[in-house]
């Protein structure tokens, strides 16, 4: 059996990577993996963490680069790929524009689609953007669904996937969490962040407390981007116990907007994207992660880590329900007061930490890759 498995960006190759270590396993398949390169740098910390070396690399990232231009370009050149290797399956994962292509690539020559991560879904197609088309347009035309949760397994089936191309199996963000976890959370890592040590040393002696920060979707670009940022900044101010640390995302909507409102704010540390060990690091040690990321929402909670999400709407419910997550909003003075609720009150915050994380126990590339091989 030949496998290909298409990914583009940072958060992909996470979730992919335990799929594709737990292919390596087996004598009998034959695994390949083409990256576009949809996130260049981002994708590259990813790829050599995790020791994934590429048989394809479409190197597609552009500054500036438009959905269209990206979709075509993507299409064309996973075309050859697919007619050189005839794969029994091809392997996609969640809702990037990368993913979309590789299944629609895989469906114009007939060969048959699995989607890890598959069933997200907020039901508002321009939010995320692009992200919520992506994956409908990917579910539906897969072969094999491998949903994270319950939940997920019910978007598929009410848009009528067959039950029996569904498979729930936890996410496999948990499996990459729990190896790179394991490896670095008794490691001394303070003199890897553009960060005064002292800092770290007050955290650790429970003078100073880390809120951690992520921000890069394209639906919040502009004045809403701007408004999370005054928000941010509004916590810094009025907690003086308080260190965020921002590891800035590089697209240039992003980086704006965070220099022009927080480069001079106090207690504020704005520094580079960081590799996926170092920021599970930061993850670890953070008491409270604000994020408009999908994935942190399903990673913090398994480090007993609170999230307030920044957005207006999120395809993972499974994380507000189970108390581990909590909406936010876009709006500057409810992201202040969400979390000025968490830094205050000491019981809403545990109840927090202590939820149960609703999205897995580390063993869900073990599910899919058994799944793929009765199935191929």
């Amino acid at each position: 059996m030949k496998t290909l498995t298409v990914f583009g960006t940072r958060p992909e190759a996470i979730k992919l990577a335990p799929v594709l270590h737990e292919l390596q396993k087996f004598s009998e398949i034959t695994s390949r993996v083409c990256v576009t390169a949809q996130h260049r740098e981002m994708l590259d910390q990813v790829l050599k963490i995790f020791e994934i070396k590429p048989d394809y690399d479409l190197n597609l990232m552009r500054p500036n680069q438009s959905l269209y231009q990206l979709t075509s370009d993507a299409l064309v050149a996973l075309e050859s790929i697919i007619q050189r290797e005839r794969p029994d399956v091809v392997i996609t994962q969640g809702d990037t524009t990368t993913a979309f292509v590789a299944s629609l690539a895989a469906f114009y020559a007939h060969i048959p689609i699995a989607r890890v991560e598959a069933g997200l879904r907020t039901h508002n197609k321009y939010s995320p953007f692009p992200e919520e088309i992506n994956r409908v347009l990917a579910d539906q035309i897969a072969d094999l669904h491998f949903a994270p949760t319950e939940r997920a397994k019910e978007n598929l089936l009410r848009e009528g996937v067959s039950s029996e191309t569904i498979f729930v199996t936890g996410n496999t963000v948990i499996d990459a969490l729990q190896q790179i976890w394991a490896r670095v959370k008794d490691r001394d890592l303070h003199g890897q962040f553009p960060v005064p040590s002292e800092i770290f040393s007050q955290i650790e002696r429970g003078e100073k407390r880390l809120v951690l920060i992520t921000g890069h979707r394209r639906e919040s670009f502009g004045p809403e981007f701007e408004s999370i940022c005054l928000g941010l900044k509004k916590i810094a101010h009025n907690y003086t116990d308080v260190v965020l640390i921002y590891p800035v995302h590089l697209n240039p909507n992003v980086r704006a907007p965070v220099r022009k409102i927080l480069s001079e704010t106090e207690r504020v540390f704005l520094i580079e994207p960081l590799e996926y060990e170092r920021f599970v690091w930061l993850m670890g040690r953070a008491y409270l992660i604000l994020t408009d990321s999908g994935g942190i929402q399903e990673e913090a909670p398994a480090l007993g880590k609170p999230v307030l999400v920044m957005r207006r709407v999120t395809e993972r419910p499974e994380a507000i329900e189970a108390g581990t997550a909590k909406l936010a909003g876009t709006d500057s003075e409810r992201i202040f007061a969400e979390a000025a609720r968490l830094l205050e009150d000491r019981d809403a915050y545990e109840q927090m930490a202590r939820a149960v994380n609703p999205f897995g126990d580390g063993h869900a590339a073990e599910r899919i890759v058994k799944i793929v091989r009765e199935r191929f």
